[in-house]
This record gives structure tokens, sequence and C-alpha cells, in this order.
């Protein structure tokens, strides 16, 4: 079946023995994601310092992380179209680039509406991550390595969230809010020059050569694209992502400040435990990764990861846990939800036909975007309206769900499975 997406070429760098390749194509995409992931968990930790100076309320806030969702869920699925059009390199650095402009605009512009537009322009920007990164790993690494490949990946996201807020608190604390948000201006910058000097190992786009023997099929190309995104096996992908957005959500923007409301937990507290979840987060996914490469079970591996998360979530809403036990409980919480996220990826993968990996992975990732649209202004009422326990009422009820969804779904037979 002819595809929509042009095929995928190496740079200038592809004579480069396959092992050296690969790790160089890895820790190049690696920087980027960590980069995107110091930007998703760049305003959390310092919620209430920009709270105040703007002197409005949590929702308020929360609005900038909506409207950051709302770009990104409405031009992911057509920057996946771009990636397998005009090539992952290009729409990756260009991503980098307007991501340290639009940090600029949110802390240099003043009153509170430039804040929320630089915000929204940080959305735009975020939707080229997931496509680029995922088709060019898709694309360049030995399918003998790519379950690792993913695990890095991810590792350097979640890495990325683990050091955020301790980065951000300090650089708070030296040049206030803005001066933080600077700081992950200039490391945007700093990994879109990485990319333009280093990257020509990356993908570029090759142009097919035009059909002579009159067999072109465009419909077949058509079906190749919507048809594929409305397929039973990725929608449910797609509704996959969606509650992994509203479970991690919970956790990773309000439990600081929910934590402090139910149970007194000093804000110090909380933030080790939240570094410990997203820490381990980080090094959960290597161990996934490895898991990933052995087994063709990832649905059982996501059921293991969902049980020990929601009990995780269970034990923050309603016990009272002395500080050493919280940091201990958060820390194997994001362990196991670390473990989760390759076989997560490894799903996705297993229904997508080659050359659409761009706009498949953009596509479900706006999961993510719809989650990060709903999440925080609903967690954000909860708090205005006094019931922080209920935050981890519903992220027990998304973590179920999205077990659920894992362990229901069909083993893909076919490479056409996803027509299914």
């Amino acid at each position: 079946m002819s595809s929509t997406s042009e095929p995928l070429g190496l740079g200038a760098d592809s004579s480069t023995p396959g092992f050296a390749r690969d790790a160089k194509v890895i820790s190049l995409i690696a920087a980027a994601h960590f980069v995107s992931h110091v930007h998703i968990m760049l305003l959390p930790p310092i919620f209430l310092l920009v709270k105040q100076h703007f002197g409005v309320d949590y929702t308020d806030i929360a609005l900038a992380i909506t409207a950051y969702n709302v770009a990104s869920a409405l031009l992911q699925t057509p920057a996946g179209f771009l990636v397998d059009r005009i090539g992952p390199r290009f729409m990756l650095t260009g991503g980098l680039i307007v991501s340290g402009i639009a940090i600029c605009v949110a802390a240099l512009l003043p009153g509170y509406w430039f804040f929320i537009i630089g915000y929204t322009l940080l959305g735009v920007a975020n939707t080229v991550y997931h496509p680029a990164d995922y088709s060019i790993l898709s694309a360049t690494i030995d399918g003998k390595r790519i379950g690792k490949a993913f695990s890095i990946h991810t590792f350097a996201g979640y890495l990325g969230s683990g050091v955020t807020p301790a980065m951000v608190i300090g650089a708070a604390t030296l040049w206030g809010w803005s001066g933080a948000f600077m700081c992950a201006a200039v490391l945007s910058f700093a990994a879109a020059i990485l990319l333009i000097v280093a990257g020509g190992v990356l993908p570029k786009v090759q142009r097919k050569p035009a059909a002579t023997d009159g067999n072109a099929d465009p419909k077949g190309d058509t079906k190749v694209g919507l048809d594929l995104l409305l397929s039973a096996p990725v929608l449910r992908n797609l509704l996959f992502f969606f509650c992994l957005a509203m479970a991690n959500g919970g956790i990773q923007t309000f439990s600081v400040v929910s934590l402090g409301v139910l149970h007194g937990t000093s804000a110090s507290v909380a933030n080790v435990g939240l570094s410990g979840f997203l820490l381990m987060s980080a090094f959960g996914v290597l161990l996934g990764g490895i898991i990933a490469d052995r087994t063709p079970h990832h649905e059982r591996v996501a059921a293991i990861g969902f049980a020990c998360t929601s009990t995780m979530a269970i034990l923050l809403g309603w016990v009272d846990m002395p500080a050493v036990l919280l940091i201990f409980v958060m820390s194997v919480g994001g362990l196991l939800n670390g473990m989760i996220q390759p076989s997560r990826d490894m799903m996705v993968r297993a229904v997508t036909p080659p050359g659409s990996f761009g706009k498949v992975f953009g596509f479900v990732s706006t999961g993510f975007n719809l989650g990060g649209m709903v999440a925080p202004l609903t967690y954000a009422w909860l708090m205005d309206h006094n019931q922080p326990r209920m935050i981890y009422g519903i992220v027990v009820a998304f973590i179920l769900l999205a077990l659920v969804t894992a362990i229901t779904r069909k083993k893909p037979q076919a490479a056409t499975a996803w027509t299914r």
C-alpha cells in the first residue's frame, strides 16, 4: 500500500558504523526531549510565585497550561504530517527555537495575558517533539535496539522533568521566576544550536520518484492518512495517552499544593517527593526499555505498573505519611510509572505502518494534550473549592481506565492490522 509520507534517508554521517550512528542519533534526540520536559515542568514548582506576581488564583494560572495544551492538541497531528513530509530534523530544530522565543515572551513581556500568549506559543512549539523524535528513532535505529532507544528517549524526558523543580527553584531564588524562565529559554536555544551543528546524522527527506507505471493509488495515500488515524487500534492508543495525561497531571502539577492542604506536608518535603517520583520514573523507563526488547507482552508490563501507581495515588490521598515514607512511596510509584512508558511506545509502533511514524505518534500524543487541557482546570477547580482529595480519586480512576485500555487491546497480526 502506498503512503502519504516521504521515505527517510540518512544525512551525511550515514556511513558511520551502525552502533556509533545509533548512539549519536539517540543522544541528539534525548537532548531535545530533555529540554522539552524542562518546558513542561517549568511552571509547577513556582506556581505560587507566578500566582502572587500576577495577583490571580490557581485557575487563572492553570489557564496557561490549558492554553499550551489546546495549541498542541490542535496542531500536533498536522505537525506529524509535516514531519513525514518535510523532514524531522528541520521541524525539531525549529520547535526548539520557537520554544525559546515563547518562554522569553512569557517571562519578559508585561502583564498576565502576555504570559498566556507565551505559553500558547510554547504549546505550538511542543507539537514537533513526539512526531519528530519517534520518526527519527523508528527510521534510523536498528530493530534490535529500538526498545532501548525508546526507553533512553523517554528517560531523557523524565530526567528533564526530575531535575527541573530543583533547577527552577534555585534560579527563582537568585533571579526571580522570570529569571528561572530565562534559564529554560537559554537551554532551548542551546539545544537548537546542537542540532544545527551536529545533526547531520539525522534523517532528511528524499523525494520519491514519480510513478511511471500508472499504478499510483491516491486513494491508498488517503487511507494511510486519515483512515489510519481514525482506525480502532490508533484511537485506542489516543485514549490510552489521554488517561496517562489525566493521571500524571494530578501528580506532577498538584501533588505539592494538595499534600500541603490534605496533610500539612511542607512544600520542601512535597517537592522532594515529586522529584523522587520524576527521577525514579526516569530510571524506571530504562528498566522498561530492557523489558520491552525482551517481551511482546507489553500490556502485562503496563498492568503491573498501573496497579502499583494506583496504590501510590490512594496512599497519597488518604494516608498521612511521615516525610521519609512519603518520599519512598512516591519514588517507588515513579519507578513503576516509568517502567510503563517504553511498552506504551512499542504498543503504538506495533500498529503503525512504515513511513507513518510522524503522523501516528503525533496523533496519539494529542491524547497528552487533550488530557493537559482538561486536567489543570479540573484539578485547579478542586483546589479552589477545597477538594484536594478528589484529585487523587480522579487520578486512580484514569489509571484504572488506562489499565483496561492496555490489557484489552488486540495484538496486531500483520502489517496491515491497523485497517481492521
